[in-house]
């Protein structure tokens, strides 16, 4: 799902100043090493203005003289003013390479930071590409904006005003000449710099949603090749690839239309000024050395002229990235509420204990129900409760409040007695252990995969957790636990997978334990080998367990029955089996017609598309 809820034209503008200076927390350790760079490259184009006037005496002096040995001594001067030119331009380099890199790595894990505290609200609704594109080619260039547009556009201001005084100075109807251009550039950079910002944007934006396809593209490889939708995906990635390649095509065409008047311009004004200059030194006005000297400093002063197209262009370019940036860097993290110390909690506060728990979406329209209200439960210390409900009544989100990976919005949960906001997140993670419905593995070994659940695991907790989840399996891997699963864990069935995550929910032998329909995946002998080791498990913990399947239920003491965001029913397997109806069809594999309005979908999205 892609991040759509603005768009380049409706974001409010932010002027390209202000968007860069943004950048100043993460400079400011390097800003030493910038400024000496700039100052290092203001005395090397200073250097650079210095040949002509040496051009001069040369051709005023030793050459109208006739004198080889002059011109010889002249020869060495410019060679020696180039080379320490060259020379400077290279410890400019040097000077900025390795803390703009550190720079770039800095805010690089700053963002990566950042979006493992964001809420899953956030994650929702931002796509993966998106996110990327900041983290890679956004960074990189705001990386080359302070390596080099940065720098140039100081040195170039100065070698520009430097230039013009001495041009002035040298012949001050010449100087008036080549400055007439000035008033037509200014007004041709603010046209400009509107309209280049809005497309570099566009561009920007475009390049995530392509990285997007790209990656749903490789990670859906299965579905699309056994529904044979490849056509349709390159069609979509065709589509999304012209988009980008029009707008990149409007941002070359702003840029060179840009670049040619900047070229032109200066180029009419050198040439006007020759042609005076010419018509000076025949009539005796003008020496033929300071009209060299002046043509020198004026060609020398075309390229920071004619650069300002492109360093203009990367400036804008940055400006879009930083706002990028920090459009994700400004959204607030989950709260980190502080920590409280309540008293000894009561017997009866033990366990885990929903009291008026309420739970609205964050992006849902004001008018659409919650998707959970009202929710007053408890599970007492070493119980197992399993939670049962028609598909869309809201399971899945009630368990994700527990562990905090959305944050209710009414009502207070509890464990021991001890309110889950006031615990820190830390601890929180250390007391409560989830698997998840749909296993997700990293890139990484079966063993780190597993270990993942419990820092202070070693290698027995994890056989142990292997053992009760019946993942045998693992011994014939070719390098046992050790062996790297790959990417989302593609190379194991889904059985296999499912079992990885749930050792990794156990390994940390947690007080309380979620899972989440744990074994949907599992064919009939393995499932029941499962659960007759999970149930010690079980015993020494305190669980919510969703279950869809009589056999998952059977694991539990008592049965909530959740109807509608509500908690209809609270008993055991057989007082509901018996005594409520719709938990009877439920078990009878006929689930009840509310399914068919899917009302946690409709809560969530409030009945918009998503």
């Amino acid at each position: 799902m892609t991040e759509t809820t603005t768009t380049p034209e409706t974001r409010p503008r932010r002027s390209a100043v202000r968007s860069l200076y943004r950048l100043w927390p993460y400079v400011r350790p390097v800003r030493g090493r910038l400024v000496g760079a700039a100052l290092v490259g203001v005395l090397a184009s200073c250097l650079g203005l210095v040949i002509p006037l040496a051009l001069k005496w040369i051709v005023d002096g030793p050459v109208a003289d006739r004198d080889p040995s002059g011109v010889w001594v002249g020869g060495v001067v410019l060679l020696v003013l180039g080379t320490a030119e060259a020379v400077l331009f290279w410890v400019r380099r040097v000077l900025v390479a390795r803390p703009l890199a550190r720079v770039e790595a800095d805010m690089r894990a700053a963002l990566f930071r950042h979006l493992q505290r964001l809420p899953l609200a956030f994650h929702d609704r931002w796509s993966s590409g998106q996110l990327l594109s900041r983290g890679t080619t956004d960074l990189m260039l705001m990386r080359m904006f302070l390596a080099f547009p940065l720098t140039f556009l100081l040195v170039n201001a100065t070698t520009i005003v430097v230039g013009f005084v001495i041009l002035l100075a040298q012949q001050w109807t010449l100087g008036l000449v080549l400055l007439a251009p000035v008033a037509p550039l200014v007004v041709l950079c603010w046209f400009f710099e509107e309209r280049y910002s809005l497309a570099a944007r566009t561009a920007q934006d475009q390049v995530g949603d392509v990285t997007t396809i790209v990656e749903e593209s490789v990670l859906g490889i299965r579905i699309i090749k056994g529904f044979g939708q490849h056509r349709g995906q390159e069609r979509a990635f065709g589509s999304l690839s012209e988009r980008l390649r029009t707008t990149e095509l409007r941002k070359a065409g702003l840029l060179g239309t840009l670049w040619a008047l900047i070229m032109v311009l200066p180029e009419l004004a050198i040439g006007a000024a020759l042609l005076l200059g010419v018509v000076q030194v025949a009539d005796g006005e003008l020496s033929a050395g300071t009209l060299v000297a002046f043509l020198s400093t004026a060609l020398a002063l075309r390229w920071p002229v004619e650069s300002l197209g492109f360093l203009l262009a990367m400036t804008n370019e940055t400006a879009t990235a930083s706002d990028r940036f920090f459009e994700v860097m400004d959204v607030a993290e989950a709260d980190p509420l502080p920590s409280t110390t309540p008293g000894k909690p009561e017997a009866e506060d033990r366990g885990l204990r929903l009291e008026g728990v309420e739970f609205r979406y964050p992006d849902a329209p004001p008018e659409t129900p919650p998707v959970l209200r009202g929710i007053d439960l408890h599970i007492r210390p070493g119980e197992t409760m399993a939670l049962v409900g028609t598909t869309g009544s809201g399971k899945t989100t009630l368990t994700a409040l527990i562990p905090r990976l959305h944050e209710a919005t009414a009502g207070r949960i509890t464990l021991d007695g001890e309110d889950i906001t006031g615990l820190p997140r830390r601890r929180l993670r250390e007391l409560v252990s989830v698997a998840f419905e749909e296993p997700t593995l990293f890139s990484a070994s079966v063993g780190e995969n597993v270990l993942m659940g419990s820092e202070g695991a070693d290698e027995s907790d994890l056989k142990r957790a292997l053992a009760v989840a019946q993942a045998d399996f693992v011994d014939a891997l070719p390098d046992g636990h050790r062996t790297q699963v790959g990417e989302q864990g593609l190379s194991l069935s889904g059985g296999q997978r499912q079992r990885l995550a749930l050792a990794r929910a156990v390994v940390g032998s947690p007080r309380f334990l979620i899972l989440d329909d744990p074994l949907s995946a599992l064919d009939v002998h393995t499932e029941a080998a499962v659960e007759a080791a999970l149930r010690e498990v079980l015993a020494t913990t305190t669980a919510l367990v969703v279950a869809h399947r009589p056999s998952t239920v059977l694991l539990a003491d008592r049965v909530a029955l959740l109807s509608r965001g509500r908690i209809a029913a609270v008993g055991t397997h057989h007082e509901l089996l018996h005594g409520n109806e719709e938990y009877a069809s439920l078990m009878s594999g006929h689930e009840s017609s509310d399914d068919s309005d899917d009302f946690e979908d409709y809560a969530r999205d409030g009945g918009s598309p998503r």
